[in-house]
């Protein structure tokens, strides 16, 4: 069996790269990241951190792999379809034997405002590989709170976007979108399809900065919110220095309502149903006929003036009414549910 090989060899190419040098190898070799979101995003920000050699990354997912996932997440083979091997545990299985000298840790838990701190707390940095934009909020709301930045990115069809956020230096998610959209007014992968590619580059340009942050190298941040068409070949970044705002309901005014869990959804098992209802943490009214159109895609979907009914696959069904709320009918998982509603509505 071969040994270990030392640091100076296995990153020997990286180390040649002057702005990263030893000491940059050293940095990164002594820091500690959580990616939050297994998926697409995810498995492409693990393998770049593991395999650039942060000497701990901790990985978050509430998800089993599924055959659909096999298109674009990396990490992920049919075996461990097979096998229904939760998200985290798969990429960790996968990342040690890449690089067994990255201390990885599996978690294998849906991220709330009940356990965000324990889970996040001592991180370096976080990483967003999630997809609803309830977590987003909460991780902008953890991250002021705590002082620990944060790197966006989200990615749907064939475009992307990410920024960098420093508590106290940059602005942060909700300087530039103070509220979130209205549940169910947004394209998801499961509506809009996704692209492989804007995946490869949205979570490479995340893991870059994640890079350049953990090994000193904080000047060459690239200060913008990056966008992205791999269709159109577009790339867009826009400046956000002078972005930060006095009046932000975060990081100017202090309020941390996703952290304290009042814009949170509910979830509630129904007794002896097989269902579990989600409620949006605020009101909405929703044309269902227009999200018909949408989910016509996904699979058969029938639809009257109170209530629409898609059929998913496994045994699932999903039936949304006019005020956001659904019920996911096939289970009594709510974590199971609350994923269902989160790649079908954004949250």
């Amino acid at each position: 069996m071969t040994d270990m090989p030392s640091s100076s060899l296995r990153y020997a190419r990286q180390i040649r790269f002057s702005p990263l040098g030893e000491s940059g190898q050293t940095k990164l070799g002594q820091s500690y990241a959580v990616v939050v979101g297994m998926g697409a995003l995810g498995s492409v920000i693990a393998q770049h951190l593991v395999r650039c050699g942060v000497g701990r990354v901790r990985l978050i997912d509430r998800d089993i792999v599924e055959w659909s996932n096999l298109q674009r997440q990396m990490l992920y083979r049919e075996d461990d379809v097979r096998g229904m091997l939760p998200k985290a545990e798969a990429a960790a299985r996968y990342l040690r034997s890449v690089n067994g000298s990255v201390e990885i840790e599996p978690v294998v838990a849906d991220v709330t405002s009940g356990n965000v701190s324990d889970l996040l707390a001592g991180a370096d940095l976080i990483m967003d590989g999630t997809d609803n934009y309830t977590i987003r909020y909460l991780l902008n709301d953890y991250s002021v709170s705590s002082g620990i930045p944060w790197i966006y990115g989200g990615a749907v069809g064939a475009s992307g976007v990410t920024m960098t956020i420093v508590p106290g230096q940059t602005p942060c998610y909700r300087c530039l979108y103070p509220e979130p959209p209205a549940v169910g007014t947004t394209d998801t992968c499961e509506t809009a399809g996704v692209l492989p590619t804007i995946i490869d580059m949205i979570g490479s340009l995340q893991a870059t900065e994640a890079i350049k942050w953990l090994s000193g190298n904080r000047d060459a941040l690239h200060g913008t919110i990056v966008q992205l068409d791999v269709w159109r070949h577009s790339w867009f970044p826009v400046a956000v220095g002078r972005s930060r705002r006095a009046d932000c309901p975060c990081c100017g005014e202090r309020r941390f309502p996703f952290l304290d869990g009042s814009e949170e959804p509910v979830s509630s098992a129904l007794c002896g149903r097989s269902s579990v209802q989600i409620t949006p943490a605020r009101p909405v009214k929703l044309e269902l006929d227009q999200v018909a159109e949408a989910f016509q895609k996904i699979g058969p979907v029938t639809v009257n003036p109170f209530l629409l009914r898609l059929e998913l696959t496994g045994g699932l069904s999903f039936l949304l009414f006019k005020d956001g709320r659904a019920l996911v009918q096939g289970t009594e998982d709510p974590i199971k549910a609350k994923a269902v509603y989160a790649e079908l509505m954004g949250y």
